[in-house]
């Protein structure tokens, strides 16, 4: 051995002057990553602690299953949370196939070239843009252009098309997490792209993409801005659908915005289901009684009581989907423009349901994503 490697050897026990630095900085990161996590938690305690020490005493039987009143103490949330599901509902039947089916063909099939480089960035951007826009496109192209008005069939759409680029990337993100192996195993006993798809990429990446589905109808579930701007009303006392004991009414024949008949003297052979009165023309009552058939002017006004196959009846979506709606985050801005405190108990109420609802669906996402990734056998 020189003298040279003997001046050169280094005391392995000895520890580099950088050491204390690098140990100073990794703790300074675990404490910061402690006080931001804490600091989000507080956040979220104090707002539901303020939520529920403002309105947890509204939550009972009357608050859920009664309309919206100017009483507070008779306000409830039926025709919000009862529209908020048929939109959430309507939402999911356009995002989830739409989404899923995009993110695989851009991920597996879709070739590289700079059309496809467009969409995925076009993808991309639309994730970040804010809610008003979607608001203002559904105006001009669903309400106006297309006729489908201010129904729950716009507001539907609307809300799809704001979460389908977290639909589109979450499934993009789970398909390319599933190994090439898989795929090339697939492809070498003869199976055809789709099917390896179909059979192996699929059942592999579907934590993923159910995770990101979930999250997407979450955001969907609070929005409020492009639903009051395609017309979302702040007061109904109505429901889209029937239940058994409501009052039903059905028009004659057709009639103007103000309820006149457009032919005076038409009448129409009418056959009555459920006992109840007609109303003429000139507001006189006519009793009717179930299964008889009568001769009845246009204009003329069927009341009757709804049955329970009438409550079946109206859930198909052909019933409910033009009617006019609400959903939660309309409400609760309704009861939040209100001077009195009731009414702003009456929001806060809505708030804790709606988050509940919110964190209720990001555990789902959470166990979901567990019990399936737990059936995966790499």
């Amino acid at each position: 051995m020189t003298a040279a490697d003997t001046s050169a050897r280094v005391d392995i026990a000895t520890h580099p002057k950088s050491l204390a630095v690098r140990r100073f900085k990794d703790s300074s990161f675990i404490i910061i990553g402690i006080l931001a996590t804490l600091i989000g938690l507080g956040t979220l305690v104090a707002l539901v602690w303020e939520l529920a020490a403002d309105g947890a005493h509204r939550l009972n039987a009357q608050f859920f299953w009664s309309f919206p009143s100017s009483n507070p103490a008779e306000a409830g949330i039926l025709s919000a949370w009862v529209g908020s599901i048929l939109v959430i509902l309507t939402t999911a039947f356009f995002a989830i196939p739409i989404g899923v089916l995009a993110g695989i063909y851009l991920e597996e099939y879709a070739p590289r070239n700079p059309v496809t480089s467009a969409i995925e960035i076009a993808v991309n951007n639309l994730a970040g843009v804010p809610s008003i826009i979607f608001g203002l496109l559904a105006v001009g192209l669903f309400v106006q252009l297309l006729g489908f008005g201010q129904s729950i069939l716009t507001a539907g759409i609307t809300l799809a098309l704001l979460i389908l680029p977290v639909v589109i990337v979450a499934t993009r993100e789970a398909v390319r997490g599933v190994p090439q192996e898989i795929r090339q195993a697939a492809l070498a006993v003869g199976a055809t792209k789709w099917q390896a798809t179909q059979h192996h990429v699929l059942p592999y990446a579907l934590p993923g993409v159910v995770t990101g589905v979930i999250i997407g109808i979450s955001r969907a579930i609070g929005e409020t801005a492009p639903l009051i701007l395609i017309g979302g009303l702040t007061f109904v006392a109505f429901l889209p659908i029937t239940r058994p004991g409501d009052a039903t009414f059905e028009v004659i024949g057709a009639v103007d915005e103000y309820g006149a008949p457009i032919t005076p003297d038409a009448v129409e052979t009418v056959r009555i289901d459920h006992d109840g009165v007609v109303v003429m023309p000139d507001f006189t009552e006519m009793p009717v009684v179930a299964g008889q058939t009568y001769e009845l002017p246009h204009g003329a006004t069927v009341q009757s009581v709804a049955t329970w196959g009438d409550a079946i009846a109206s859930w198909s979506p052909t019933n409910w989907l033009m009617s006019d709606f609400t959903v939660m985050p309309i409400q609760m801005f309704n009861w939040t423009s209100r001077p009195q405190a009731e009414f702003l108990e009456l929001a806060a109420a809505a708030g804790l349901v709606l988050l509940a609802i919110t964190l209720l669906m990001n555990g789902m996402a959470i166990w979901l994503r567990y019990r399936l990734r737990k059936r995966i056998k790499w």
